[in-house]
């Protein structure tokens, strides 16, 4: 029996922790933004957002979520715990893609550096925080990885066509990695120009196909997502009224905070090891190239990340088998150190995010200090933009007595004459209606003297409006507003 168990141990125990981290990620913050509901929430008719996204991603982790969904609405437990089962789910998927490339990391620099690997993407926090949200970039990372996975072992045409998956249906700009590493395949001639054609033209046809036929019958219209995201993005170059950053901004900010100790070392990697080279190079090009867009989110090269690890933990595996030497042992001194940097930051950047879905605690609270003894009458709650886009999504819901709106546009003085029960808004005052209570957000991190030189700076972000036309909420004990 103890055999059995130090075998499954060693087969899969990095895969319990980095699961066990994503988990506690899921649970403790299981609410999702408006860049993530087209994936969970099926209004897409109702909500169409800036622009369409595939199908098959959402199809897919559904249809694995669905037993346990179904288990759920049995036991009629809250609506949340679906949106629990399925972001699990997608970790599950994603997580698995990663084992495969760890293993081929394995198999070509050694036990030591898988190790490394591990290590380095349990202390970091956007990898294994992103891995469970339902978004297209994330969705494409899996197929990502299993492209890193058959490029490691050899199988470049795998990868190739991994990349084309992944590009025509999940993620346009998966295109900026797929150009780089069929360059380089192509120069130190791992590839030949004809076969690479021959293999991938009719893969990249029937990948198109596949995304035109099931999302025309979602979206009812002809449609190929990715293509009208590459025109809006590309094209019309439309992304930018998102927001800008400066082009050294992912070099600066972005890969910094996502790789955190990994950072420095990854750079070592690629001095140390010339092999890594032929694999950081097309990923640094992709990064590189993705810098040119002005619109820019750490989300978008989340990919980048696995192969950056990779090279990181050369590193760290090079500086641990020197730590004796004299030239090396400063660095053995140094690691540590930057290993208690990355959990110390980690743990920050986690209460932050915790910080930052403001209206979904706001709905929770509402629940449960709302809930009035005549069950009878219906409790109707408008949801503004801000908090729909904040944390609130359908799976926050509950059943009868209570009611949602999230219709935009309503001036402010119609709210009144709507008759809606309460109010969920960025604004502190409406008129025809008296602050109930009010939820805190993130606002900054804050250096300061003392024990704990760092602080979150947290600030009224939701505030939950009563209609004082209504006795039955107006009669009632409520936290009130500072």
């Amino acid at each position: 029996m103890a055999l059995d168990s130090s075998k499954f141990l060693k087969c899969y125990g990095y895969d319990m922790l980095l699961g066990s981290i994503a988990a506690f990620y899921v649970i403790t913050v299981p609410y999702t933004k408006v860049e993530e509901s087209f994936n969970v929430q099926y209004d897409h008719l109702e909500f169409p957002g800036v622009v369409p996204r595939t199908f098959i991603g959402a199809l897919l982790v559904s249809s694995l979520a669905s037993p346990v969904i179904l288990l759920l609405n049995l036991l009629h437990v809250p609506k949340l715990y679906g949106l629990v089962a399925v972001r699990l789910a997608l970790g599950c998927i994603i997580l698995s893609t990663l084992r495969l490339f760890r293993l081929q990391v394995r198999d070509k620099f050694g036990h030591q550096v898988e190790a490394f690997f591990v290590i380095l993407t349990a202390l970091q926090f956007h990898l294994l925080f992103y891995c469970t949200r339902p978004l297209p970039n994330i969705l494409a990372l899996g197929v990502v990885n299993l492209a890193y996975a058959f490029w490691l072992k050899g199988k470049v045409y795998a990868a190739l066509n991994c990349l084309i998956f992944a590009t025509i249906v999940f993620r346009c700009d998966i295109l900026l990695l797929l150009g780089p590493l069929g360059l380089e395949l192509l120069l130190t001639k791992s590839i030949s120009l004809w076969e690479t054609l021959k293999c991938c033209f009719w893969f990249a046809l029937f990948c198109i196909g596949l995304t035109v036929l099931i999302d025309s019958i979602m979206w009812r219209r002809l449609l190929w997502p990715e293509f009208e995201v590459f025109w809006f993005n590309s094209v019309l170059n439309r992304s930018s009224e998102w927001g800008t950053h400066t082009f050294h901004w992912y070099f600066t900010s972005a890969l910094p905070r996502s790789l955190l100790a990994a950072f420095p070392l990854f750079m070592l990697g690629v001095l140390l090891d010339r092999r890594v080279l032929l694999f950081v190079l097309p990923v640094l090009s992709f990064v590189l190239l993705y810098s040119k867009l002005p619109h820019k989110e750490l989300r978008f090269i989340i990919s980048s990340v696995p192969v950056f690890n990779l090279s990181a933990a050369i590193a760290a595996s090079r500086i641990y088998n020197n730590r004796k030497k004299a030239f090396w042992k400063l660095l053995y001194f140094m690691m540590p150190g930057l290993l208690l940097i990355s959990l110390g930051c980690t743990t920050i950047t986690f209460m932050a995010s915790y910080e930052n879905y403001p209206s979904g605690h706001a709905l929770k609270s509402l629940h449960q200090l709302g809930h009035l003894a005549n069950r009878t009458r219906e409790q109707w709650v408008h949801i503004d933009t801000f908090s729909a886009m904040s944390g609130i999504s359908r799976f926050c819901e509950n059943d009868f007595p209570w009611r949602y709106s999230k219709e935009e546009g309503i001036p402010e003085g119609e709210l009144c004459l709507r008759k809606f029960t309460y109010l969920i808004t960025e604004h502190p005052t409406v008129h025809g209606f008296k602050c109930l209570f009010t939820v805190d957000g993130f606002s900054k991190v804050r250096l300061q003297y003392g024990i704990t030189p760092i602080s979150l700076v947290r600030k009224p972000k939701v505030y939950v409006l009563g209609n004082t036309r209504n006795e039955d909420v107006m009669h009632r004990n409520w936290p009130g507003c500072s």
